[in-house]
């Protein structure tokens, strides 16, 4: 049998999957889930479509009903293809039918509601459906002028943990890519930085990731000197200086789950200051990791690493979220940010990535993706968080 990292998912994966979806739209009281191509897709069946088109394309998982995956005729060889596509049923379309009389059927219900969906006697006064964020307008609404009785919320809203908790093999492809992602660094930190641009940098770390094994590069933010007090700078033309700080924050998709990591190095000896303000932002990292554990709050995360931040006199200057999660996409549920109360599961994976950004001087930020344990939490980013020096 190969190594987990390189099992294939199997049917047997993608209908649990399939099944706990069913089972979290009825605990939050919906008729059932309207999932459209992109990652909830992905995740749930294995297919990816490619073509994005405007030929309705659309999963209907409802609770105590085989899913049913609505696909026009001409994709429809493909979707068979998919791996998950054993666990559902294909219902194909040709282009002289009306691809939402052919879906409505599926949407129709009259059981009685509960929870959000229900009305004052309990009586369903309309069928509310969990829908994926990237769904079209334009098939939605087409299919409430053929159901008039149905409405809609995005599963963001609804259910923003549907895709949160991964199972054996997805967390071992999340390590694998941050395995890759940690090689990149790995190899970065002996590419000349000094007198060249930051666009440079990002086009050597991008060939990294795709060196070790990544399909998709997402993001190489390079953000030298200044730049670097800003979190989401675009690498640019900007020549790279000795005496710089420079923030290295890049990841994509390998074998379709997500990297995501940074690290900050110091071209040169750096200052004191420097030195201090890498140390308290290494200080709250770890304080935000070691606040990982089943039970405790998405926000004890940001809590535990703000906390080091604000008590070292910086508490302004760290101007964003401390993390997010990371699956099928690079950004996704959950969030370690004040005012999250859910409570952190096993199998969770997310970044724990603060950072201190001072206007026109510098910034630091350090970045690793973390999943829950049974008793804690583990790195799947494993290079050095201390201050390495670059040429």
């Amino acid at each position: 049998m190969p190594p987990v990292d390189d099992a294939p998912f199997t049917v047997d994966d993608y209908r649990a999957r399939l099944d706990r979806a069913a089972q979290q739209a009825a605990g939050a009281g919906l008729a059932g889930l309207l999932i459209a191509p992109g990652p909830d897709l992905a995740h749930l069946t294995g297919y990816r479509p490619t073509a994005d088109t405007e030929r309705l394309t659309l999963l209907v998982v409802t609770p105590g009903r085989d899913p049913v995956l609505v696909v026009p005729a001409l994709e429809a060889p493909d979707a068979a293809r998919a791996v998950g596509a054993g666990a559902l049923t294909l219902r194909d379309w040709t282009d002289a039918e009306d691809p939402y009389a052919a879906t409505a059927p599926l949407l129709r219900t009259g059981e009685r509601a509960t929870g959000p969906a229900a009305g004052p006697s309990g009586e369903r006064s309309t069928a509310r459906f969990g829908v994926s964020d990237n769904a079209w307008a334009m098939h939605l609404l087409a299919l409430q002028r053929a159901l008039p009785d149905t409405s809609y919320v995005a599963l963001t809203e609804a259910l923003p943990m549907l895709r949160a908790v991964k199972d054996a093999r997805e967390l071992a492809r999340l390590e694998a890519a941050g395995a890759a992602a940690d090689a990149a660094y790995g190899e970065i930190l002996g590419v000349p930085f000094a007198g060249r641009r930051e666009s440079d940098v990002a086009a050597d770390l991008a060939a990294l990731l795709l060196r070790f094994g990544h399909s998709q590069v997402d993001f190489t933010v390079v953000g030298s000197g200044p730049n670097g007090a800003n979190p989401h700078h675009e690498a640019g033309e900007r020549v790279i200086e000795r005496g710089d700080m420079v923030v290295l924050d890049f990841g994509g998709l390998k074998d379709g789950y997500g990297s995501d990591t940074t690290r900050t190095v110091h071209v040169g000896e750096p200052t004191a200051e420097e030195r201090r303000v890498h140390e308290v932002v290494r200080a709250a990292q770890q304080a935000g990791f070691e606040a990982v554990r089943p039970g405790a709050a998405c926000q004890d995360v940001d809590r535990a690493a703000r906390g080091v931040i604000e008590d070292a006199g910086y508490g302004a200057y760290f101007i964003h979220r401390t993390g997010h999660g990371i699956g099928v996409t690079t950004h996704e549920p959950p969030y370690m940010i004040e005012g999250e109360a859910r409570p952190l599961v096993p199998g969770m994976c997310f970044s724990v990535e603060p950072g201190i950004y001072l206007p026109g001087r510098f910034g630091v930020r350090i970045e690793d993706i973390v999943t829950v344990t049974e008793d804690g939490g583990r790195r799947l980013n494993n290079t050095s968080r201390e201050l390495a020096i670059v040429d």
